[in-house]
């Protein structure tokens, strides 16, 4: 096992993100002890993005701004270009929760042999998710990204994400790494807050419909089909859900509340 503190990137992806992008960028540029790549793959921005992005150089490793074929194409760039051992997926609606995230994460980094190693995840509904090997992984995706750290050297052994995938290329790749007997490690850390406007909690049907081709993918019929029903019904649980008055988001409570596991 290695005591060499590992280094880690974060690849950041968006298109048009306005000023959101600035929270999230201060979210790591504040980190302590810690000084990531950080890796813009950006889509294109048209809003002016590029404009103060070009104002940011000597903290920002690598910036490419060109059209791309989704998310999961702009990500596999942000993989090429990375340098570090571990890599942090963000996007423009998400950001580290503390100034001391990546100081703490790199303690579990460097005593762990696990290929992903996961932390806390809060969304701004006050919604929390936590890796969980507990269920079968064919429930659903069951790593959330943002909280996520890979080995970069996983994206060269077991391929890159699906760019056929519009959604759930990250689950697809999860699945993968699973099939192959990489090891998940879940540690007691919240890493990013999110918010709940991404592709994956968008509710859109082709988004559920996606998760069950790629758990036929890696199961046979026999094991999807129960999941399969459960994906249904969590897409009609979700349309009606939206239908719904809902009260304040929790944003403040999500990102400052003390590390805990999320009610089963």
């Amino acid at each position: 096992m290695s005591c060499a503190a590992p280094t880690i990137s974060i690849i950041v992806v968006t298109k048009n993100p306005g000023p959101r992008l600035v929270a999230t960028l201060e979210s790591i540029w504040g980190q302590r002890w810690v000084q990531p790549e950080i890796i813009i793959i950006d889509g294109g921005s048209t809003d002016g993005t590029l404009d103060w992005l070009g104002g940011q150089p000597a903290q920002i490793a690598v910036l490419v701004s060109e059209n791309d074929r989704g998310v999961y194409d702009a990500m596999n760039k942000g993989v090429a270009l990375a340098q570090g051992d571990w890599v942090l997926f963000l996007g423009a609606d998400d950001r580290l929760v503390g100034d001391m995230t990546l100081s703490e994460m790199r303690d579990y980094l460097t005593r762990t042999e696990a290929g992903v190693v996961a932390g806390e995840v809060a969304f701004d509904d006050g919604r929390i998710y936590r890796l969980s090997m507990r269920r079968s992984p064919l429930v659903r995706n069951f790593v959330h990204h943002q909280g996520a750290f890979y080995r970069r050297t996983l994206f060269t052994e077991m391929g890159k994400f699906d760019t056929s995938l519009a959604i759930m290329g990250d689950y697809d790749f999860n699945l993968r790494l699973w099939k192959s007997g990489v090891t998940f490690k879940a540690v007691d850390l919240r890493v990013a807050a999110c918010g709940t406007h991404g592709l994956s909690d968008s509710g859109h049907w082709h988004g559920y419909r996606e998760e069950i081709l790629v758990r036929h993918r890696y199961a046979a019929v026999a094991r999807c089909w129960f999941w399969d029903l459960l994906s249904l019904v969590r897409f009609v649980r979700k349309k009606v859900l939206r239908t719904l008055p809902h009260a304040p988001p929790k944003w403040q409570q999500a990102t400052h509340a003390p590390r805990r596991s999320p009610k089963p």
